[in-house]
């Protein structure tokens, strides 16, 4: 008997984040345009939602200075969600001025990294975001909630699940409509996945969870495996593995979205993305940076098409 036969049929939203957890963690520079463009291109490869940019101190995040700018031209698409990262009520009333519709906060499961990433206490950050959500939600906003470091900090380590239960439900209580599970230095394998979600589902229902899994050890796409049993129907991902891991140089970031989307299809699981609309938005943007793409999905199209033009070159008369 087949123990993946029972997830055909199954529809996954997939939640973009190449544009802002890809980029801003990239070295090279990338242009507006070429961010606008990077965009329109997932938008057209129909991912239903897409994480634009986010409404932070260029100061601290220069990579995410043109926010406003970046919304400002792309093409939105029906029924496709354009989100942006907000830390405070000042990105917030910049979001807002750019007609962002929905947002999304971050809160940490450590201390130390909540103190090292933002220079707050998880509580003083609840509070803030308790100000944010309620300004938002009065203006029409959705809010997506984002909890850093649940799989194990770079400072602390090990997280308990009980903790990150507890934390996710506290971002539950200020409003937001779904809490993404994140791995945020890549170290979380398919061992921890069933014990957190376990633990998580005695507190909150299944649709407010979504994963957020990085494949800095190569073990994403085995998390995302061990979570569908659960019945986890969002996952965070970015185009062609965009985004190195910051606490694991020259190591892959992201889960790549190529990659999710392939084993996805294979699968027989739904999830209404374009792999060929997406490969060629992959391509776009790894043609922008310094580096080539992690994915593997990625690598294999780049190098079928570079021996394609090599076939047809060879070809020509």
């Amino acid at each position: 008997m087949n123990p993946l036969a029972s997830l055909r049929g199954r529809h996954i939203t997939i939640v973009e984040v190449g544009p802002r957890d890809g980029l801003q963690n990239e070295q090279a520079a990338v242009s507006t345009a070429d961010k606008i463009a990077f965009v329109n291109r997932l938008s057209a490869a129909n991912l239903p939602a897409i994480e634009v940019s986010a409404f932070v101190s260029p100061t601290w995040v220069p990579q995410m200075a043109d926010a406003a700018d970046v919304f400002a031209g792309i093409a939105r698409r029906p029924g496709i969600r354009y989100t942006a990262l907000v830390p405070n009520l000042a990105g917030l009333d910049r979001a807002l001025g750019a007609g962002v519709s929905e947002i999304a906060v971050f809160a940490a499961s450590t201390e130390t990294f909540s103190r090292k990433n933002i220079n707050q206490s998880i509580d003083d950050s609840l509070a803030t975001y308790q100000q944010v959500c309620d300004r938002a939600r009065g203006a029409g906003l959705r809010v997506r909630g984002y909890l850093s470091t649940a799989f194990g900090c770079p400072y602390e380590g090990d997280v308990a699940p009980q903790r990150v239960a507890e934390l996710a439900e506290r971002l539950l209580a200020l409003g937001v409509f779904e809490v993404a599970i994140s791995d945020t230095i890549g170290l979380a394998h398919p061992g921890q996945v069933p014990p957190l979600l376990d633990t998580l589902l005695t507190r909150m229902p299944v649709e407010q969870i979504a994963l957020h899994f990085h494949d800095t050890r190569g073990t994403a796409l085995a998390n995302v495996l061990a979570a569908l049993p659960f019945g986890v129907t969002t996952f965070d991902a970015s185009a062609g593995g965009l985004g190195g891991c910051p606490y694991a140089p020259g190591a892959a970031g992201n889960l790549a979205t190529d990659d999710l989307v392939y084993m996805l299809n294979g699968l027989g699981v739904e999830t209404g993305v374009s792999l060929p609309a997406l490969s060629e938005a992959s391509a776009f943007i790894a043609s922008r940076i310094d580096h080539p793409l992690p994915s593997r999905y990625a690598q294999a199209s780049a190098a079928q098409r570079g021996s394609q033009k090599a076939k047809v070159k060879r070809q020509a008369p």
